[in-house]
């Protein structure tokens, strides 16, 4: 189960317990002194003064406090955002790396039967011994960050198969999308994985902020690096009104790119928005 590190932050305002204890020290004092003598005509106007003078008070203060608290949220929705991110990336390793060390001690024990030297037997026998082991710890360790859904199976990992489907679904949303790959190579998996959130969140964000426009999608290679642009041409309808979300998926996106020792920028260009991601490929 997925624990927030960080308990979201509570409004507070500290403008409502000084008011109350001004008003009740201006009623406790007209009560005790009463209206009579010249203090029944100095100290009304006294009192309606620094009520209204408490109360501009408790205003801009009661301002400030929820300018702070939102302040807090957004930094606190970030940080969210990251350590989900984070989370997810865990998950895709466990899948990745386990796969891996899963093959290695299957065609390790495979060689049993086959007749070789003392040395690459025990040699052998030392590699599947240690990808079990391998396996075993790294599923130890990530189990905790598993969804709850993980218990009915989770989704196979992206691949860069799944691209056509990611834009052709964003085509029955309303975009228009010309999708483009070229020739790759060998991509790691990890790096699949990231081509594929990029594009879908790229997607995402064309749809919530331009409507039914025109988008182009271009994967390629550019030496170590795969290149992923998703670019619109903004929105197409008159009077289109977006509707953006929290604003923490390219946070997040980012945060996994950086980890795979790529950059991914966002830039306004012409009347649309272009996302391009620069992913280090270590399969090149």
């Amino acid at each position: 189960m997925v624990v927030n590190a960080h308990p979201r932050p509570a409004m507070r305002f500290s403008a409502m317990p000084v008011v109350a204890a001004v008003i009740s020290v201006l009623v406790m004092v007209m009560c005790t002194v009463g209206a009579q003598g010249p203090l029944g005509v100095v100290l009304p106007p006294l009192i309606v003064g620094t009520a209204v003078a408490a109360a501009v008070w408790a205003v801009r203060r009661s301002r400030a406090d929820r300018t702070a608290y939102e302040s807090r949220l957004t930094a606190w929705a970030a940080s969210e955002a990251v350590l989900a991110e984070r989370l997810r990336i865990a998950h895709d390793l466990h899948d990745i790396v386990s796969h891996g060390l899963g093959l290695i001690t299957v065609r390790a024990a495979a060689t049993r039967h086959l007749p070789k030297p003392a040395d690459v037997e025990a040699a052998l026998t030392d590699i599947e011994d240690a990808s079990r082991h391998a396996t075993t710890e790294l599923r130890r360790m990530l189990t905790v960050l598993r969804e709850p859904s993980a218990a009915s199976g989770r989704a196979p990992v992206d691949n860069l198969d799944d691209l056509p489907g990611i834009v052709h679904g964003a085509s029955l949303a309303g975009l228009r999308t010309r999708l483009t790959v070229e020739p790759l190579g060998p991509v790691s998996q990890g790096v699949q994985v990231a081509v594929c959130k990029t594009v879908r969140e790229a997607l995402s964000n064309a749809a919530r902020y331009a409507g039914p426009t025109e988008v182009r999608v271009r994967v390629y290679r550019d030496g170590t690096y795969l290149v992923v642009t998703v670019a619109d041409t903004g929105p197409s309808v008159d009077g289109w009104r977006a509707s953006p979300g929290a604003g923490h998926g390219l946070t997040g996106l980012r945060e996994r790119i950086g980890s795979l020792g790529g950059t991914l920028s966002a830039d306004h260009v012409d009347a649309g928005f272009r996302v391009t991601a620069r992913i280090r490929d270590e399969e090149a």
